[in-house]
């Protein structure tokens, strides 16, 4: 589909992620279909009692969310808060982390927008994890050239450097 400056989120085209079990969605990506892939913003839908994405805070991109359609809660920090169509919500880098649950029984349908960089670290507190992209081309994390989930162990700078 060639670069328009104006789609119906209806014509968004959508694809399945998550792992079927707590986290499910459709999710498509808005930025690319208008040519501005520096911002991002990708419709979500989510089905009743799922959740997109695992609690997260991320250090480098700041996101903002428009609940477009449905009701659910949002976690932020410690807090679960209710959300419904009209509310924003903003996700600062660096802040408290943050998750869109759909505790409803209707789908719940979402804009996220993003600041797009192309480098980005991701804490995942409920598993301890952490991620690392950078040389992101296009808002496309697939094209990063360093790619790092896991959790980390403690080291000191010069632990485990030779003399080669």
């Amino acid at each position: 589909m060639a670069d328009r400056r104006i789609i119906n989120i209806s014509e968004i085209p959508l694809a399945d992620t998550g792992n079927r079990e707590t986290f499910a969605a459709k999710v498509g990506r808005a930025g690319p279909l208008l040519g501005s892939p520096g911002l991002g913003c990708t419709l979500v839908v989510v089905p009743p009692g799922k959740r997109a994405w695992p609690f997260h805070r991320h250090h480098v991109i700041h996101e903002m969310f428009y609940i477009v359609a449905g009701s659910g809660e949002c976690r932020i920090d410690r807090e679960r808060l209710p959300v419904r169509a009209g509310d924003l919500i903003a996700a600062p880098a660096g802040k408290e982390p943050h998750q869109i649950v759909n505790n409803s029984s209707e789908e719940l349908r979402y804009l996220a927008f993003s600041t797009i960089g192309e480098a980005d670290i991701v804490e995942y507190p409920d598993s301890g994890k952490i991620a690392a992209a950078a040389g992101v081309k296009n808002a496309d994390f697939a094209t990063a050239t360093v790619k790092l989930l896991g959790r980390l162990q403690p080291a000191g700078y010069f632990d485990g450097e030779g003399s080669n």
